[in-house]
C-alpha cells in the first residue's frame, strides 16, 4: 500500500504550537514525517485542517438516543442489540470518533464488538471496553449491570468482568437520571464497597470510572481510588479540593443533560428522566467551570447513546464546552483527543512522528471555531481513510 500525504493548512498536534503549511506523511499505520516533501508515489489529499481523531470516554453502544432508554433492553433480544452496536459504532466512526470507551453494556456485546472491531469483521472506532456496569442491587443502571452489595461481593464482580475481557470497570456511586427511583444525589455503592472494587481493578491494572453526580458519591469514589469522575454535576468546593489533590480525572457528560434538557416535554421521555435533567442543570454549568478554574483535568465524553444523544454527533460536547465552560476549540479539541487518550489509555490524540495514524481533515480551521468538526472531509483511522466526503 502506497504511503498517503496530506497537505494542510494549519495541523493541531497536541504537543505545542499549531503546524502551519506543511505536509503530514502516513505510511504502515503510522505518521512518517511531518514537513513539506510529498514522498513520491504517495496518495495526496489536501484539507484546511489537520486534528487527531476525536476520543469518546463515555458511551454506550447498545443505545441510539431512544427518548426511553429502558425499553431499548425489554424490547430488543440481545441478538438485535448486538445489530445495534455495530450501527452504532460504524457511525460514530464515519463521524471522526476513532477511539471510544464503552462504559456499559448487557452481556459481553461491547467486549465482543471490540474484538470484531480489532479483527476487522466489522467497522468501528478502537474501543475500550467496561463490560456491565457494578451497582448495587437495584441501582442506577441495574438493566445493564452486574448487581452486588457488600465489598467483597463487589470485588467477586470485578473479577467476573475482568474473565468476561473487560479493559475497565464501571462502577455505581450515585443515582441517575434514566433510572426510575434512583435518585442522582443519593449514594449508592459504599465508600467502602468502591475501595474493595477499585482496589481489586487497579490490582489487575484496570482503570476504574465512576457514575457520580451527587455531592457524597462524588466523594467517596474520589477518597476509594477512582480514576475517573463521570457526570460530576452536583460536586462542590470539597469535591473539587479532593480531584485536584488526587489527580482525579472529569469527564463532563455535557450532552447527558443537554440533550434531555433542550428536547423539553413533548419529546417522548419519561416525566421523571425530565424533571430529573432539569433539576441537575440548574447547577451543572456553575459547579464545572468552578472544577476546570480550580484546576481539575477533564476528558471529553458525551454518554452517547442516551436520549436524543447520539453517537455521530460527539461535536456537540467540543461545543458545549466551549460555550458552557468557557474553553477555547483549542483546548476543547485537546480535552477531547489527547486528555482522553491518557484517560483511557491508548496510544492516540497526538501527531507526531511514530504515532498512530488517527486523524480528521477538516475544510477550515478549529482554532476559533469548533464547528468544523461538524462534518469532517475525511477520517482516517489507522492509516487508511475509512471514509471521504466531498
Amino acid at each position: 500500500m502506497s504511503a498517503l500525504a496530506v497537505r494542510f493548512g494549519v495541523m493541531h498536534t497536541n504537543t505545542g504550537e499549531p503546524l502551519r503549511n506543511g505536509v503530514v506523511v502516513i505510511d504502515d499505520g503510522r505518521i512518517a514525517a511531518i514537513g513539506s516533501d510529498v514522498p513520491e508515489g504517495a496518495e495526496v489529499r489536501e484539507a484546511a485542517c489537520v486534528v487527531p481523531g476525536l476520543i469518546n470516554c463515555h458511551s454506550h453502544h447498545e443505545a441510539s438516543g431512544d427518548p426511553q432508554i429502558t425499553t431499548v433492553f425489554v424490547l430488543n433480544t440481545p441478538t438485535q442489540r448486538a445489530y445495534i452496536c455495530v450501527e452504532n459504532a460504524r457511525k460514530a466512526l464515519h463521524s471522526g470518533v476513532t477511539s471510544v470507551r464503552d462504559l456499559g453494556s448487557t452481556e459481553n456485546l461491547a467486549i465482543d464488538l471490540r474484538d470484531a472491531i480489532a479483527a476487522g469483521t466489522v467497522e468501528g472506532p478502537t474501543i475500550v471496553a467496561a463490560g456491565r456496569v457494578v451497582c448495587m442491587t437495584g441501582g442506577h443502571g441495574w438493566f445493564i449491570g452486574r448487581q452486588a452489595d457488600g465489598p467483597w461481593d463487589v470485588r467477586k464482580a470485578v473479577r467476573e468482568q475482568r474473565l468476561a475481557g473487560a479493559d475497565c470497570i464501571k462502577f455505581i456511586a450515585t443515582g441517575g437520571v434514566l433510572t426510575k427511583g434512583a435518585v442522582p444525589g443519593i449514594e449508592q455503592l459504599s465508600e467502602e464497597e468502591l475501595a474493595a472494587g477499585i482496589h481489586e481493578a487497579h490490582v489487575h491494572e484496570m482503570k476504574c470510572a465512576a457514575h457520580a453526580i451527587g455531592t457524597g458519591g462524588i466523594k467517596n469514589a474520589i477518597r476509594a481510588g477512582i480514576d475517573s469522575i463521570e457526570h460530576g454535576h452536583l460536586i462542590d468546593t470539597e469535591g473539587i479540593g479532593l480531584m485536584v489533590e488526587r489527580g482525579t480525572r472529569l469527564v463532563p457528560t455535557l450532552c447527558a443533560i443537554d440533550r434531555i434538557v433542550s428536547s423539553g416535554p413533548d419529546a417522548g421521555m419519561p416525566d421523571f428522566v425530565l424533571r430529573k435533567a432539569n433539576e441537575i442543570a440548574t447547577n451543572a454549568y456553575t459547579n464545572l467551570r468552578a472544577a476546570r478554574a480550580a484546576g481539575v483535568i477533564f476528558a471529553g465524553g458525551a454518554d452517547s447513546g442516551t436520549p436524543f444523544n447520539y453517537h455521530d454527533e460527539y461535536w456537540r460536547e467540543v461545543e458545549l464546552m466551549v460555550s458552557q465552560l468557557g474553553m477555547s476549540p483549542r483546548e476543547a479539541l485537546q480535552v477531547a483527543t489527547a486528555n482522553a487518550a491518557d484517560l483511557i489509555g491508548v496510544d492516540r490524540g497526538r501527531l507526531q512522528p511514530g504515532a498512530a495514524a488517527d486523524i480528521l481533515l477538516l475544510d477550515a480551521d478549529i482554532d476559533s471555531d469548533a464547528r468544523p468538526l461538524r462534518s469532517p472531509r475525511a477520517v482516517v483511522k489507522g492509516g487508511t481513510i475509512v471514509v471521504e466526503r466531498p
